[in-house]
């Protein structure tokens, strides 16, 4: 999967999000989003690199201790 496929997703889930809130104004978009994501993200990259946080964390370009952070913010430890 490319950027632009991942990119072309991400457009249209957020076209679907304004769809459905049929003209009510959003808030707190971003965190919403970033909340959205970031779980299945860190859930599945930890599932590719065999539940190794140090080879996760070199894939995802952070800090082992703030992924371990993530990964206990989002249940997944």
């Amino acid at each position: 999967m490319s950027k632009q496929h991942i990119d072309a997703c991400v457009r249209d889930s957020l076209e679907d999000y304004f769809r459905d809130l049929r003209g009510t104004e959003p808030h707190g978009m971003y965190d919403m989003l970033v909340k959205a994501v970031e779980k299945p993200l860190l859930d599945v990259v930890m599932q590719h690199a065999g539940h190794n946080q140090s080879r996760a964390a070199e894939w995802l370009g952070l800090n082992r201790n703030t992924l371990r952070k993530k990964l206990v913010e989002h249940g997944l430890l």
